[in-house]
């Protein structure tokens, strides 16, 4: 089972990855982690994607694709992956398709977990994280014990400049500019499903494995 996690910064896509991946025994993919264990295995790949990190240059899309076909080539994915932040332009996707295929291969599912932007500013901008240990919390969700003190460390929360309102604007109009076509992208290849992401996050859950089936 190939599954492709689609989704607006926010939307809780890499929570619902990890528990599909924790259900169905598949990785749970990522290309940040994909990066780094390249980087620290110090592979040719690795070495390459790290000269650009370093300039703080964007990975170019052949360079993540072959990362990527490297990672889903690997003995735990043979009954299938999840991959979470990945395809996130067209291109990316044409290059996984035409890689995939080579290998007589293909994605079975692209899952878009629906949540309206102003639900994600307003999610988004609950979020605390604590200065002294990372400790993250939500005002609503996971509020701390005493209003702006850690649980864990005692230390001072703080809203991050990530979660702030006008930086959370600008990461969706990216996504809306960039990988909202992937939407049409998976649905011409028959292959997107759509959950609604403003319910509770088991329920979330729920509506994914009755996509995917038991």
């Amino acid at each position: 089972m190939k599954i492709i996690m689609l989704g607006a910064p926010g939307a809780g896509k890499g929570t619902q990855a990890k528990k599909i991946a924790a259900k169905y025994g598949i990785p749970h993919i990522s290309t940040g982690d994909i990066f780094r264990a390249n980087i620290k295995n110090g592979t040719e790949l690795g070495k390459k994607a790290k000269t650009y990190m370093d300039q703080g240059l964007l990975v170019p899309d052949e360079l993540v694709v072959d990362l990527v076909v490297d990672r889903v080539s690997q003995d735990d994915c043979t009954k299938g992956y999840v991959l979470d932040g990945f395809p996130r332009t067209i291109p990316q996707a044409e290059a996984l398709d035409k890689a995939l295929e080579a290998k007589g291969q293909k994605m079975d599912y692209a899952i878009d977990v629906d949540v309206p932007d102003e639900n994600i500013v307003k999610r988004m901008g609950g979020r605390r994280a604590c200065v002294g240990c990372g400790a993250t919390y939500h005002l609503v969700y996971a509020a701390p014990k005493k209003d702006g003190i850690c649980d864990v460390c005692g230390g001072e929360l703080i809203l991050r400049d990530d979660d702030k309102p006008e930086t959370v604007e600008k990461r969706l109009h990216v996504y809306h500019d960039q990988t909202q076509p992937l939407i049409d992208y998976y649905t011409k290849a028959g292959i997107l499903k759509s959950v609604d992401g403003t319910v509770d996050m088991e329920d979330v859950f729920g509506a994914i494995v009755s996509i995917l089936g038991e």
